[in-house]
């Protein structure tokens, strides 16, 4: 079994966490069923946020009475002080627990610092010191606040998206990790969905033993999969390097990754799947994509107001609608059988 450490926390834990976004889609019932399922074989870190509707919840119900045999991260969008401590305390609430293992600041749009004005740092500290914080983190998808977080020495884990299609740029943010003894959660270990080699993505990851990889859950067999990984962890191969070349040559570049952070959108537009729906067709099961009701989504794309809100909030800089309407172009010509 592979194992990692999350930097100075002294946190180790099994190299497959699980992503609670997913279970937000599930029945409470089927959640707990994973959950607990996850536990019994090995996953003893749990990752979350205040964001995710009802995963918090799910997470409480699942491990109420057995929360000192499992580490939850968990994240807050507050921008104040204020909001700061509603979301702890809802969260703490939801969890069932006194104390979270890792608070988050989620994607923030700057670091957090003390003395910044915004109080978030300070709340953050007080909150650690009162025990309901054990360990101070921060998540996000811009490299300048990435390493402004690790170059502070205020956080002790960063969470970033980290795959085989990272950049070079992404892999010696990795590197400034280690080398400030900084835990890193490595999100979107699939890209959204584009990556549909998991054994690929879990090889590439395994690499680097700083890294902790956290798998979005949903369905019985993607958990399989990954449990499976525990025993038997998938191994470079000829034939998975050249499953990642292939996949870099095709997906490097502007692509939407699908995070979301451009949402919502004043036109109605399902952006973080729209902008990326000629991907999605390619490289899985295309008829999940060609439905009335999908169809009905890519068509609010001619809606589009051009009022530049999702571009001005894409992380990666990306021209968001630009990509809505080659997307949607590409999506009509399949729909026409002149392409896929």
């Amino acid at each position: 079994m592979a194992k990692v450490t999350l930097g100075k926390t002294g946190i180790t834990v099994e190299k497959n966490a699980f992503g609670a976004l997913p279970i937000q889609r599930v029945s409470s019932q089927e959640a707990v069923r994973l959950l607990r399922k996850a536990y019994d074989n090995g996953v003893t870190f749990y990752d979350t946020a205040r964001w995710y509707t009802d995963s918090e919840e799910k997470l409480g119900q699942a491990f109420q009475g057995m929360r000192e045999k499992i580490f939850i991260a968990t994240k807050t969008g507050a921008t104040t002080a204020e909001g700061f401590w509603k979301d702890l305390e809802t969260s703490l609430h939801n969890l069932r627990t006194e104390y979270i293992d890792i608070y988050q600041f989620h994607n923030p749009a700057f670091c957090p610092r003390p003395g910044d004005g915004s109080g978030l740092y300070e709340a953050m500290l007080e909150a650690k010191d009162k025990g309901m914080v054990r360990h101070i983190g921060i998540t996000n998808h811009r490299l300048s606040v990435a390493h402004e977080a690790i170059e502070s020495g205020l956080y002790e884990t960063l969470q970033f998206p980290f795959c085989y299609l990272a950049t070079e740029k992404d892999i010696e943010l990795v590197k400034e990790c280690g080398d400030a003894d900084m835990g890193f959660i490595a999100m979107k270990a699939l890209s959204g969905g584009l990556i549909t080699n998991s054994a690929a993505a879990y090889a590439f990851l395994a690499r680097y033993d700083n890294v902790l990889p956290i798998w979005g859950v949903q369905r019985e067999s993607e958990l399989d999969e990954f449990l499976s990984y525990i025993h038997e962890p998938p191994v470079m191969t000829e034939e998975l390097e050249a499953v990642i070349r292939h996949d870099r040559e095709e997906l490097l570049g502007d692509f939407c990754r699908g995070c979301g952070y451009c949402m919502p959108c004043p036109a109605g537009i399902e952006i973080n799947n729209c902008a990326r729906m000629s991907l999605l067709i390619r490289r899985s099961p295309s008829a999940a994509q060609l439905t009335p009701e999908v169809q009905e989504k890519m068509r609010r794309i001619e809606k589009c107001l051009h009022c530049g809100s999702c571009k001005a909030k894409c992380p990666y800089g990306l021209d968001t609608p630009a990509l809505l309407e080659k997307n949607y172009k590409d999506y009509c010509e399949i729909l026409a059988g002149k392409a896929y």
